[in-house]
């Protein structure tokens, strides 16, 4: 059997710190007009007696519930086997953890989860939504619009209002476009001529984008030198099988993320290809623990996944701010594209 320990309650918070109940619940439940020292002295009986507020009567006080719901809109395999999601998860974390907010993690598995997560969001339990790994014909931006939550989204969108109209959210993006621009330059800049791109899943902004990076430096390539993938290492050993059956002078390839480089280097590897002498390759995102320990190392386009996330969550939490009239919020959030770097290892 254990001893059930009573909990100290707010009328023993106000009594400690020698203000009235209205006081200390003002100071607690973050609402204004307490003075300084008094707000030091309810601070201060809070800490000794180990006093924890009570979450429905803080939000009485300052309409937020203090929890913001992370949407990816992909299964729960996709998510736990591509480090690209824990790094802007990770990301998203510490900056909701900085301003005592909390991270309620939502997947989609299939269509059904799509009115799972409108219902939730819809139901006032977060205070909103940071959204990211959508598909064009996701139905998940027009239920969040329903759900009327304040939402940042994670990539360019390219989705419409479900009337044909182009929507403009506030998101974070990566300049994929330029990226894949200086990706695919520094493979001509190697002599290489039969220079290839395994796209990304084509129903994605970033893989559209960085397909059209490549077409902007290879204007006139072979349209064979051009394989879908899905930023998977199993559709990049796909895509790589088919370059080499189609194109067997392909000496370069340049792959939409690190993943899918990585399993083009495996068929490479299997194929008898040296790398970067017989193809050069370069990928995506700089994801080290895939980047650095390929074979060889890759070369990739970096940009700041983990920072990408920090800039999502800040931008929604500076939004509920302005909203709920917090001093010092500024005006409403704009969207944020961020630059990317070539790093240069060994495989280009």
């Amino acid at each position: 059997m254990t001893e059930t320990v009573s909990r100290p309650t707010l009328e023993a918070v106000a009594a400690r710190a020698g203000v009235s109940r209205a006081t200390a619940s003002r100071v607690v439940n973050g609402g204004d007009g307490v003075r300084e020292p008094l707000v030091e002295r309810v601070r201060r009986a809070v800490e000794e007696l180990g006093y924890v507020p009570n979450q429905a009567a803080r939000s009485l006080v300052t309409r937020r519930h203090d929890a913001v719901a992370v949407v990816i809109a992909e299964p729960e395999t996709r998510v736990f086997a591509d480090p690209f999601f824990a790094l802007q998860l990770r990301g998203i974390s510490k900056e909701l953890t900085a301003h005592d907010s909390q991270l309620v993690l939502l997947l989609t598995e299939g269509r059904d989860d799509h009115a799972r997560v409108g219902r939730y969001l819809a139901g006032g339990h977060v205070d909103g939504a940071l959204v990211f790994s959508l598909h064009l014909d996701d139905p998940l931006p027009e239920l969040i619009h329903g759900a009327g939550v304040p939402t940042v989204f994670g990539g360019r969108p390219g989705w419409s209002d479900g009337t044909g109209h182009a929507v403009s959210p506030v998101y974070v993006d990566s300049d994929n476009r330029g990226g894949a621009r200086e990706a695919v330059r520094h493979l001509v800049g190697l002599g290489r001529t039969r220079v290839a791109h395994i796209t990304g899943a084509l129903d994605q902004t970033s893989a559209v984008d960085r397909l059209d990076g490549y077409r902007d430096v290879m204007v006139d390539a072979d349209p064979r030198l051009v394989v879908e993938g899905d930023f998977t290492p199993a559709g990049g050993e796909r895509a790589m099988r088919e370059l080499l059956e189609c194109c067997p002078d392909v000496d370069a390839v340049f792959a939409a993320n690190d993943l899918t480089a990585s399993g083009a280097l495996r068929v490479l590897r299997e194929r008898g290809r040296r790398v970067p002498e017989d193809v050069a390759v370069i990928g995506f995102d700089d994801m080290l623990p895939v980047a650095e320990q390929t074979d060889p190392p890759l070369t990739t386009v970096r940009q700041d996944i983990e920072e990408m996330g920090r800039l999502m969550a800040r931008l929604l939490l500076r939004d509920l701010d302005r909203r709920t009239g917090k001093q010092g919020s500024g005006g409403g959030p704009s969207s944020v594209v961020l630059p990317t770097t070539l790093v240069r290892r060994v495989s280009a």
